[in-house]
């Protein structure tokens, strides 16, 4: 009896102890399953912040989000590659499997490949939602025709090849002003002025007299006469013509036969008077300027230009003039002359363009807005707005595939309408951050900081 009761005792005993032991394997199963199912969050920007429960980032305070079940944030795993390294001796590395000088197997480890060529920056991986946050786009890194555009100021003058300066070449006095305004319009052939010459009343009188002759010796049968009659004609015809008394005038006196006291002067070209050097009554002498008649249907503009822009400024390149106060108005030209030295006060050198003006828009001693256009042809280009500049370096923020953005060192060109000649650093068709480049510049030197704590602890 006492045998059978021991029995029993034990078997009691054995019972309870093998349900303890399931109900605590069952409690643990159940509870490391609900951890391993427990919702972990992050911080979109900065994926090293990892919480058990919502809340806000510590660092830039966004909202943390939920991590997908049994996903890391890939921004803290940096890819890794396998290396080889000899037993024996530690120094002796190799990218590739086999035997090392000693004709021993190489163990292969693992380490860290950074793909970043920027110092204190690490590429960062940043999900397609929190892209969307983040306003991110990207831009292509392509071929496009550029060109060097030089901006500057110019100042309007008259054309010099359409100047006109009106003079006499014989002494006199000016009878009668026609025009007597600076700044009125004239046409070609309207009258200027009169003016009252004795040299030239005896001309016309001699003229008159030739003429006489002429008619008198025509009529004597002699060859020799007749053409001496001619002859003579003509010498004082030529006289007048070389005063630049015009032919209808000569042909009045002519028909006529009276000798006129005054000789009119009239605009050479149409045209404004801008400038005029005399009065009624003033006595002139031979060459004195009286008048200058501008065409200013086509005009000047004289623009200084900066050393740094000088090899992109060309005779013949074309130009474009705008006036401040006119911006929807635009005068296209050229440039004709380019000075061939410097100003010393201000380093600049002067080019002079020529701008048609066929509304009389443009007036002398305005200035104008000039754009001046260098063609560089097709090159390859990345968009303006992915470029970094730290004073030191340019870098750019390159799209790897898997949400992984790589900050490059580049090497940039001359800057064309929002874009920036490319001269290294990436190829045709790689895709660039164009906008919140701050934000994942900010996320990457974070990231790169860590990495070098914890390298630093590794080592120490």
């Amino acid at each position: 009896m006492k045998l059978r009761l021991f029995t029993i005792a034990i078997a009691l005993t054995l019972w309870i102890g093998l349900a303890t032991v399931t109900l605590t394997t069952v409690g643990c199963g159940k509870s490391a399953q609900s951890q391993a199912k427990a919702v972990k969050y992050h911080c979109p920007m900065h994926p090293s912040v990892v919480s058990d429960k919502p809340g806000d980032c510590p660092i830039c305070g966004m909202k943390l989000v939920p991590m997908d079940e049994g996903k890391q944030p890939t921004a803290d795993a940096p890819k890794k590659k396998t290396m080889y390294r000899s037993t024996m001796n530690l120094n002796e590395v190799s990218d590739h499997p086999g035997k090392d000088s000693m004709g021993m197997e190489m163990a292969p480890f693992e380490v860290e490949q950074s793909t970043s060529t920027v110092s204190g920056l690490a590429a960062v991986s940043i999900t397609p939602a929190a892209q969307q946050r983040m306003g991110l786009t990207f831009g292509t890194v392509e071929k496009r025709v550029l060109a060097r555009d030089v901006r500057t100021s110019a100042r309007i003058v008259a054309d010099e090849t359409r100047l006109y300066r009106v003079t006499t070449k014989t002494e006199g006095w000016v009878d009668k002003l026609v025009v007597n305004i600076t700044g009125q319009e004239v046409k070609k052939g309207d009258s200027l002025l009169t003016i009252y010459s004795p040299e030239l009343v005896s001309a016309e009188q001699e003229y008159l007299t030739a003429m006489a002759t002429e008619k008198q010796l025509a009529g004597s049968g002699n060859p020799d006469a007749v053409s001496g009659g001619i002859t003579l004609r003509a010498s004082a015809r030529r006289r007048l013509q070389l005063w630049d008394v015009s032919d209808d005038q000569i042909d009045r006196l002519e028909k006529t036969g009276q000798v006129e006291k005054t000789l009119t002067l009239y605009a050479p070209a149409d045209g404004v008077v801008i400038e005029k050097n005399v009065l009624a009554g003033q006595k002139i002498m031979t060459g004195d300027s009286l008048l200058v008649v501008a065409d200013l249907t086509g005009v000047w503009a004289d623009a200084d230009i900066y050393q740094s822009d000088l090899p992109y400024v060309k005779v013949g390149m074309p130009v474009e003039a705008v006036l401040p106060y006119w911006p929807d108005k635009t005068f296209k030209g050229k440039v004709i002359f380019v000075s061939p030295t410097l100003n010393p006060e201000t380093r600049t050198m002067k080019a002079r363009m020529e701008i048609a003006n066929p509304d009389l828009l443009l007036k002398p001693e305005m200035y104008a807005n000039a754009r001046l256009s260098y063609e560089l042809g097709e090159r390859l280009a990345i968009p303006e707005s992915a470029v970094m500049f730290t004073g030191e370096r340019v870098y750019a923020f390159k799209d790897d595939g898997d949400h992984s953005l790589i900050p490059v060192d580049i090497i940039t060109g001359l800057r064309s309408d929002g874009w920036y000649e490319l001269l290294s650093g990436l190829n045709e068709g790689d895709r660039v951050v164009t906008s919140a480049n701050f934000l994942v510049d900010s996320e990457s030197s974070m990231k790169a900081a860590l990495q070098s704590l914890t390298i630093g602890k590794r080592q120490h």
